[in-house]
């Protein structure tokens, strides 16, 4: 099992929520690319993704607080 420090992924301006949705959206799309592919990877998608996060390979975007609807 893979440990992953959370620390480590954001610098403290993203929410652990939106690192969350991050990682899932990535690794859906790496799924959908491995479909199409013919290749086969070992590593699943949701892993892949975290590393992707934290080589800042992809980046995670989080809406201004002024775009955000009021609650």
């Amino acid at each position: 099992m893979h440990k992953v420090n959370v620390d480590d992924l954001f610098a403290g301006k993203q929410s652990k929520y939106a690192l969350v949705v991050g990682v899932a959206k990535r690794a859906r799309e790496i799924t959908a690319e491995q479909e199409a592919s013919p290749e086969v990877s070992d590593e699943k998608p949701v892993l892949l993704a975290i590393k992707e996060i934290k080589n800042h390979e992809v980046g995670i975007l989080e809406p201004d607080d002024d775009e955000l609807p009021n609650s």
